[in-house]
């Protein structure tokens, strides 16, 4: 999948020692952390399983599977996406598998992959989930899926080979169930990426029941997003996913609900109203292939319920909202920052504070001052952007290398203040 290379408590101490996992260390005080597992279980394809814990768990907690973009990691989706964060608030288990493949994408194409217990990419994530159930004693209707790209296609794949395990899921910028099966050694599937295959509904949703052929249990809900300027994995693959899950799922591709939760974002619910409707599909207007963004991954977690089942969290207010765009390429990428005063009066002396992803180092920028280049950057004013009136706004920006991710920060706190954004 060479064109991609252009772009996820505390274990019981006994068991792992039994098993030669390493475990968090057993401190009170301690923060969780990243933690990487090794022996658990069957991985046909030697995948990496990377477990974030949050401390405070409680039991019956739910799982998220959050799954990578090509030439990403494990290690980078987890500090790159807001689901750790999240994780730490409502208190889910989040596995990150890491593809270890030329390219580091997940094999989503073989015909192995492409059935249940067939081998390869998918039996080892079955694997990662097997290892959380015996050591954490999960919800089992609490089992999600979720990707970005590569791990959007294997999140379609995961849902068609083991509708048993996961309950629903959210595939941001991917194709559907098939859409890239292709035969060895090709790994890429220029019609599909190119939005050239379309099928009837019934022909979709067939190619998911062959994955499990006998199955007659629940079918797990879906959840996709795309953006129409995607030339990667180009936008006709947004509407035929539709069409595989509304089939699958037994509900009309009618909407029967539709609204823009932001500006230029198209949301269609079909076979029901609600948050956790079966299908839910996000169209995002004028975006490319660089998902998930800030804000994203909340809603995918309303969409499972693990929210509480209402709909997506407001964003943070605060006297300040923060817009953030990335233009992207091989290993550069620009951002362009606008900060608004939404407060009742002037600010001035300010520091705007934020996390750059993982493998995102600044090299140059306008308007402020960087420091340091990456990890933990506060961006402080120059003299002519010092102070920002009420209801006006200030542009700064950068220029910064990456190593394939190149997703935004989660969040940004202007003076100690959370700002809203968007």
């Amino acid at each position: 999948m060479r064109k991609f290379l252009s772009r996820l408590g505390v274990a019981l101490l006994l068991a792992a020692a039994l098993l030669g996992v390493p475990a968090p260390a057993m401190s009170s005080g301690s923060a969780a952390s990243l933690v990487e597992v090794t022996g658990f279980g069957t991985n046909p394809s030697n995948l990496r399983m990377h477990l974030y814990v949050p401390d405070g768990i409680g039991t019956r907690p739910a799982v998220v599977v959050a799954v990578h973009y090509c030439t990403g990691s494990g290690p980078a989706f987890h500090s790159g996406t807001e689901f750790a964060r999240l994780a730490d608030q409502y208190k889910f288990i989040v596995i990150y598998p890491s593809a270890t493949r030329s390219g580091q994408c997940f094999d989503v194409y073989t015909q192995e992959a492409l059935r249940r217990n067939g081998g390869s990419d998918p039996v080892g994530i079955r694997s990662m989930v097997s290892y959380v159930q015996q050591r954490y004693d999960p919800d089992p209707e609490r089992i999600f899926v979720t990707g970005a790209s590569s791990g959007a296609m294997m999140t379609n794949v995961l849902l068609g080979d083991y509708p048993d395990v996961f309950k629903a899921g959210a595939a941001f910028m991917g194709v559907p169930f098939a859409c890239f099966a292709t035969t060895p050694p090709n790994t890429w599937n220029s019609e599909c990426a190119n939005g050239r295959i379309t099928r009837t509904p019934q022909q979709w949703g067939d190619l998911v029941r062959g994955a499990y052929p006998g199955y007659t249990g629940a079918r797990p809900r879906m959840q996709v997003w795309h953006g129409t300027e995607d030339s990667t994995l180009r936008y006709p693959n947004f509407g035929e996913q539709v069409k595989q899950w509304t089939n699958v799922l037994g509900v009309s591709q009618t909407p029967a609900y539709t609204d823009s939760p932001r500006s230029g974002w198209t949301r269609t619910r079909y076979g029901g109203t609600g948050t956790t409707a079966p299908v839910e599909a996000v169209s995002l207007q004028g975006v490319g292939h660089n998902l998930p963004m800030s804000g994203m991954a909340a809603m995918a977690l309303a969409f499972f319920g693990i929210t509480g089942g209402s709909t997506e969290p407001p964003p943070t207010s605060g006297p300040c909202r923060v817009a953030y765009d990335v233009t992207a390429w091989n290993t550069g990428l620009t951002a362009a920052v606008t900060i608004t005063n939404t407060g009742t009066a002037p600010i001035s002396g300010w520091s705007l504070a934020f996390t750059l992803p993982g493998g995102q180092t600044i090299t140059s920028g306008w308007g402020a001052t960087y420091s340091p280049a990456s990890g933990e950057v506060t961006a402080r004013p120059l003299s002519y952007t010092t102070t920002i009136n009420q209801s006006a706004s200030v542009g700064i920006g950068f220029q910064a290398t990456h190593t394939g991710n190149t997703a935004e920060p989660a969040s940004f706190t202007l003076n100690g203040t959370p700002c809203t954004a968007g």
